[in-house]
């Protein structure tokens, strides 16, 4: 499987032992940035990794930044992205099973190495269930929202 990666500064480090790990693993690692811990603003990453994956050039997408919330909000802003925050694997099997994500995103400084691992593992192997899901889904790309529940 072909996956695009991308952090800001604060998740550099991790950024690089996730790609090595992928890589390891057998699958296209598509490194979009940064190359150094140097400062950097986890939107413009973000944005990047969500064309990369809305465009079709990588099948998914990992997004990391210092808690994560920052790059999954900027992921999220392109309408073909799904981006799930999560930090655990069964969070990362659900983002999956019901949402159909297509990028995953952890928090540098919240989550470990190991977990790490254990959630892109989880996300990669898991499928989209279908199903009652799908409509709901197809409410996701419908600009700007869906019909008021009330």
């Amino acid at each position: 499987m072909r996956i695009a990666i991308a952090s800001d500064h604060a998740a550099f480090a991790l950024k690089a032992v996730l790609a090595d790990w992928l890589h390891g693993e057998g699958h296209d690692v598509l490194d979009l940035g940064p190359g150094s811990d140097a400062r950097v603003d986890y939107p413009d990453f973000g944005f990047a990794l969500a064309r990369t994956v809305a465009a079709g050039e990588a099948e998914r997408g990992v997004a990391l930044c210092g808690s994560g919330i920052g790059i999954s909000i900027a992921v999220n802003r392109h309408p073909a992205a799904r981006c799930a925050l999560v930090d655990n694997p069964y969070a990362a099997t659900l983002a999956r099973q019901h949402n159909d994500a297509n990028v995953v995103a952890l928090g540098a400084r919240l989550i470990g190495e190991d977990m790490a691992k254990a959630c892109v593992a989880a996300f990669l192997a898991t499928a989209f269930e279908g199903g009652r899901h799908a409509a709901r889904i197809d409410k996701l790309g419908q600009p700007p929202f869906v019909k008021d529940p009330a």
